[in-house]
């Protein structure tokens, strides 16, 4: 123990004291923060193309009115299409829009014109459209007869109110679910389930990297010669996953506290827009207009004592795992750097798979996909966490950290039946073959 301490230590030590790290681990934030501030503006960047546009419309479908926007500017016009061309070549206005008389009332489809030598652009274009479709029913509605109030009566939003049948002592009064339980649960469970999948990946490379520089500078020589290969290798997985986690908590408190001092003192707000595709949750708290007030009390409302064990539990368990295979791959890498992109290749094909399953564990919490794959060791590091906040039975909770637990121990012994022979194998590409060897070998 005292060996493997040693280890630890140095591995910590000698990364978390380099000047790269720290400025690695410092400037980073900083630059989330001036990233933060030129995407919003991009975002927030309208377009400066301003069109005039004159329409056409002899049978008044549009009222003889229609609202100017940022870009788009409406007069309307008697004159015939000829006239209007010979005004368009003379650079009066930008397009010519031709809104053709409604034969039939019941058609769903409707064709109108747009003239002119400039196409618009996706913006304007879905812009007018929808515009124009507004002003289209309107005449249909007063062309039918039909009454605008009482059709207008006839939009309802609704609203799902859950609440549990059998609730809990002490519960009776109090709502047990609330409408944004499920939108909460699925931004928390995402935000966990990205979390677990960058931690691994980062620190997994991370050790293979470590692995692959002393073997290269053939340190690993010298380090054997007074520690057993399975102690070095564990002791360089816990010493850089030390340094990653160092890491990544200090981008933890930044990161939030950088974004939050540039939304005040900026005035930015961050829109909908601004989630990336496949963040239903995200996406549904941010059109809700939720109160803060009721997103910080949902929030304290979810099984806290059990979501952050269980997520330390499920986060450990994935990095033993996953780490100790880089290990032995970055052990079995040879002369040639190229190697390394082959064999890691069976170790994150299931780390990409379980990010994938995690999405759709967001939607489907209780889908078979998302109960076994949860259970599964390879994938429920990444899937499990994501379905903590949505409160799974028990038993498949236990079922799955304790085969976790057990797969901790399965591959790290097995990684180290690879790296006690791979390190200090030189000139010779390692094959999975070869590695299958290792396996079973008594050297």
């Amino acid at each position: 123990m005292d060996k493997l301490w040693i280890i630890i230590k140095r591995e910590y030590l000698t990364r978390v004291k380099r000047k790269a790290f720290i400025l690695a681990t410092f400037l980073t934030p900083l630059f989330f923060g001036i990233f933060f501030v030129v995407i919003t503006i991009i975002f927030a960047y309208q377009s400066d193309d301003v069109r005039k546009i004159v329409i056409q419309d002899p049978g008044e479908v549009m009222g003889n009115a229609m609202a100017d926007s940022k870009s788009l500017y409406f007069t309307f016009s008697d004159e015939t299409l000829e006239e209007l061309k010979v005004r368009y070549n003379k650079e009066e206005f930008d397009g010519i829009l031709v809104i053709p008389p409604v034969k039939d009332l019941q058609s769903k489809k409707m064709k109108v014109q747009y003239l002119s030598d400039k196409q618009l652009d996706p913006e304007s274009n879905s812009a007018l459209e929808s515009e124009l479709e507004k002003k289209l029913r309107k005449y249909k509605i007063r062309a039918l007869g039909f009454d605008q109030e009482k059709l207008a009566s006839l939009d309802v939003s609704i609203t799902i109110d859950p609440d549990q049948i059998n609730k809990k002592d002490g519960a009776e009064d109090e709502k047990t679910f609330t409408s944004l339980t499920t939108a909460v649960a699925a931004a928390m469970g995402g935000l966990m389930g990205v979390i677990m999948y960058l931690m691994v990946f980062i620190n997994g490379s991370m050790v293979m990297r470590s692995v692959m520089e002393e073997k290269m500078s053939r340190i690993v020589e010298v380090m054997i010669s007074s520690v057993k290969p399975f102690q070095l290798m564990l002791g360089k997985i816990i010493g850089v996953g030390a340094v990653g986690l160092t890491q990544f908590l200090i981008w933890a408190i930044l990161i939030p506290l950088i974004a939050l001092i540039v939304s005040l003192f900026m005035g930015i707000d961050s829109s909908p827009q601004m989630m990336p595709p496949g963040a239903t949750g995200a996406e549904e708290l941010m059109d809700s207009g939720l109160n803060p007030g009721l997103l910080i009390a949902e929030i304290q409302r979810m099984n806290w004592w059990l979501i952050l064990p269980m997520f330390i539990v499920f986060f450990l368990g994935g990095f033993f795992i996953y780490s100790s295979l880089f290990a032995a791959v970055g052990s079995a890498i040879g002369d040639d750097m190229g190697e390394g992109q082959a064999l890691t290749i069976p170790i994150t094909i299931p780390v990409i798979l379980a990010f994938y399953i995690m999405i759709v564990a967001i939607r489907a919490p209780n889908s078979s996909l998302a109960v076994w794959a949860s259970i599964f060791p390879l994938f429920s590091p990444i899937v499990m966490p994501a379905r903590l906040a949505f409160n799974p039975p028990a038993w498949q909770i236990i079922l799955s950290a304790g085969l976790l637990i057990l797969s901790v121990f399965f591959f790290v012994w097995l990684s180290g039946r690879i790296y006690r022979i791979g390190i200090l194998m030189y000139g010779k590409k390692a094959s999975f073959k070869e590695i299958g060897k290792w396996l079973f070998s008594k050297g």
